[in-house]
C-alpha cells in the first residue's frame, strides 16, 4: 500500500508451492523503488499511458533481476500478456526504451540489494554482512 509505504504478501498457505510464494515479493516491492525518497522515478503516468508502461517495464525488468538473482525461476502469468501489449507502444515510439528501462531495472535491483545487505543479519551467523 504505497499510502503507508507497505508491501503485504499473502501467507504462505495460499500458493501453490514455494517457488511461487517466493516469487511474489519481487514484483510487489520493485515497485516501491520509484519512490521520491528512494530512486525518484517519474510515477506521474496513469494507467494506460506511456509513462505508466515504461515504469510497469521497469518494475517487470527490476522484479525479473532480483529473481535471478535468487535463483527463483520466473514463472509466467496470464496478466502479462496484457502487460506487453501496453509496452509494444513504448518500444515502438522510443527504439532506446527497453535501454533506459534495463538502466533504471539495474538501479533499482542494486538499490534492493543495497537494502537487504543494510537491513538483515546472514542466515548462518547472525552477524551483519
Amino acid at each position: 500500500r504505497p499510502d503507508i509505504d507497505t508491501v503485504f504478501t499473502p501467507p504462505f498457505e495460499r500458493f501453490i508451492d514455494a517457488a511461487r510464494y517466493h516469487s511474489c515479493p519481487g514484483p510487489e516491492t520493485a515497485p516501491a523503488t520509484g519512490a521520491k525518497h528512494r530512486l525518484d522515478r517519474d510515477l506521474t503516468g496513469r494507467f494506460g499511458s506511456d509513462k505508466y508502461a515504461m515504469d510497469e517495464i521497469i518494475v517487470e525488468l527490476t522484479s525479473s533481476f532480483i529473481m535471478a538473482d535468487l535463483g527463483i525461476a520466473h514463472t509466467p502469468r496470464a496478466e502479462h500478456a496484457a502487460y506487453i501489449a501496453s509496452w509494444l507502444t513504448v518500444l515502438k515510439n522510443d527504439p532506446r526504451a527497453i535501454f533506459t528501462a534495463a538502466s533504471k531495472a539495474q538501479a533499482a535491483a542494486d538499490w534492493m540489494h543495497a537494502q537487504q545487505a543494510a537491513n538483515y543479519l546472514t542466515p548462518l551467523t547472525g552477524e551483519r554482512p
